[in-house]
């Protein structure tokens, strides 16, 4: 009997292993922030066209929401997720939308498009491309901005409307 179970020592030992292996990679400290510039020019130009084609019809143009779509800008937006990190929001966007084809865009997509949003919201570019790998994006704490946008920039997500308040 003993040597029938003496195979399952080693088993069991590689199986701990992997169980504290699995907890470091989730257990990560942030390293960096949404304030330190995570994302480049370019990404969150290639995030507002994918925006424009999969997200707007839901959450608006201006990323303001639309009928029960939350609005992805603005204090309530970053307020939702402070504290968390761009990895929680990124597979949260990435296993939920766009809703009628739910997981249905590349990675790179999904990580052009939360680049737009951390433009949208006055996060500021930097040099480096956001990641499109969630164990990257688990490093990064998102936290609400050091400055907000200035007003042009704001007005520049916001629908335009006419003297009569037509859209």
């Amino acid at each position: 009997m003993r040597d029938r179970l003496a195979w399952l020592a080693p088993a069991w030992g590689m199986a701990g292993l992997l169980c504290l292996n699995d907890r470091a990679v989730h257990a990560q400290e942030t390293t960096s922030s949404v304030v330190d510039g995570v994302y480049t020019d370019a990404q969150s130009n290639r995030g507002s066209e994918a925006f424009a084609l999969y997200c707007a019809p839901c959450h608006g143009p201006s990323l303001g929401g639309l009928g029960e779509a939350p609005a992805l800008v603005g204090a309530l937006f970053v307020s939702d997720f402070n504290g968390l990190t761009l990895g929680d929001l990124f597979d949260r966007t990435r296993t939920t939308m766009p809703l009628n084809n739910a997981g249905g865009l590349s990675r790179d997509q999904y990580a052009d498009i939360l680049a737009f949003v951390l433009k949208s919201n006055g996060f500021p570019a930097g040099l480096k491309e956001l990641s499109r790998r969630s164990e990257f994006l688990q490093t990064i704490r998102f936290e609400p901005p050091k400055e907000t946008a200035s007003p042009a920039d704001a007005a520049a997500f916001m629908p335009s409307q006419s003297p009569s308040g037509a859209r």
